[in-house]
């Protein structure tokens, strides 16, 4: 295992990458991220990335602006900071000598963001593995409800306090969000973005996820031109019951390329 920071325009990105067992020459290479307030040694995390290197995959898993060991402060993360910082990530990957393929995969906001970045870089992406997405950060941010914050989403505050932290993933515990994180939120559009990536998507949903809809990666994966789902019956956001279900779907979905 090699840790290290990737330079993002002048933030550091902790990462972390691990071959598969015997250390081959060439292999594919998987982006692992976490969501919002995560970090990459929460449990699902881990457990994922392992998954996919016991398939002969390598992993490297990042944190985002303002989240685990990464620079920048929570309060001032948006979306596109995470794209930006992303969009360098995907860069150096591509240079390492051993990349056959690349893969995304992301739990909750990084599943939003990996169906952002799968619009983005389509060709560099070979597939894309959003798990819990959090599309419902977009209807949010239109909405001005989320997290037990209200706010009036035409006339969004600089600040916004968190209602309820505990609905927040297990990490960074947040004093509030900037405004701009709602203003970007509003102008993501969904369609578009899944339009924009005609590969290989495999999404991964727990049913009974009760901050981000499974509805919402059911109805991303008809849209998608080529998408898989795999719904994990009773299930939660970080999925405690069900993660060696999680775990074999994305073996599955991977042998499969």
């Amino acid at each position: 295992m090699q840790e290290f920071f990737i330079n993002s325009d002048g933030i550091k990105i902790h990462a972390k990458l691990e071959m598969p067992q015997g250390n081959p020459k060439q292999c594919p290479l998987c982006i692992v991220q976490h969501g919002l307030t995560g970090h990459m040694e929460e449990v699902h995390i881990v457990g994922v990335a392992a998954a996919l290197r016991e398939v002969g995959v390598a992993t490297l898993r990042v944190e985002m602006y303002g989240h685990g060991k990464s620079g920048g402060r929570f309060e001032r993360h948006t979306l596109l900071k995470w794209v930006d910082n992303m969009l360098d990530v995907i860069d150096y990957a591509k240079e390492l000598p051993f990349v056959t393929d690349l893969y995304l995969c992301g739990h909750s906001q990084g599943g939003l963001l990996t169906m952002i970045m799968g619009a983005l870089r389509p060709h560099d992406l070979k597939a894309i593995i959003p798990m819990s997405p959090a599309i419902v950060i977009v209807n949010s941010a239109l909405t001005g409800s989320m997290f037990g914050m209200s706010f009036d989403p035409k006339h969004i505050p600089d600040r916004i306090y968190m209602g309820d932290p505990e609905l927040a993933e297990e990490g960074t515990k947040p004093s509030y969000f900037c405004g701009d994180y709602f203003r970007i939120a509003q102008h993501l559009h969904i369609d578009e973005i899944i339009d924009g990536y005609a590969g290989p998507v495999l999404l991964v949903h727990g049913t009974a996820d009760v901050g981000v809809p499974a509805q919402d990666s059911i109805d991303a994966a008809k849209r998608y031109a080529n998408a898989q789902i795999a719904l994990l019956e009773g299930d939660d956001h970080g999925y405690h019951r069900h993660l060696d279900e999680a775990c074999a779907a994305v073996q599955r979905f991977v042998s499969s390329l």
